[in-house]
């Protein structure tokens, strides 16, 4: 069983996913990571979701940043999206993970901040202690 799963939209979003990994690595998370686009991957996508056993998701994404949305309709368990600087310099991404449609719950930290998700995720997990 794994706290945190991270999925990550591209192998482009490694620089993100080395923050997260690193801070979840010193809390001694024990996490998974994944790359899985909402757009390239989806079915690979929604059958991890629905397999894992992680209490947590994060999702990481830029442009369309469908992902965190697409993991927070498939499951009720909490999901954190990380907004990447791609174009627009990252407001595109931010944007389309806080303006979530009622019913997809989605908490979202600042462009590129993988360490506050990491950090967040932690929380949460605390949290339902």
């Amino acid at each position: 069983m794994v706290d945190i799963a991270v999925i990550s939209g591209s192998k482009s979003d490694q620089a993100i996913v080395d923050k997260i990994v690193t801070k979840l690595e010193e809390k001694g998370a024990s996490f998974e990571h994944k790359v899985l686009s909402a757009h390239r991957n989806p079915q690979e996508l929604e059958d991890f979701i629905l397999k894992s056993d992680a209490r947590v998701f994060i999702g990481i994404a830029g442009l369309s940043a469908a992902l965190p949305g697409v993991i927070a309709s498939k499951t009720s368990r909490p999901v954190i999206g990380v907004p990447v600087s791609a174009k627009l310099c990252g407001l595109d991404a931010l944007l389309s993970i806080v303006q979530m449609p009622p019913g997809v719950p989605v908490a979202c930290v600042g462009i590129d901040n993988g360490e506050n998700a990491a950090l967040l995720a932690l929380r949460i997990l605390e949290s339902g202690r």
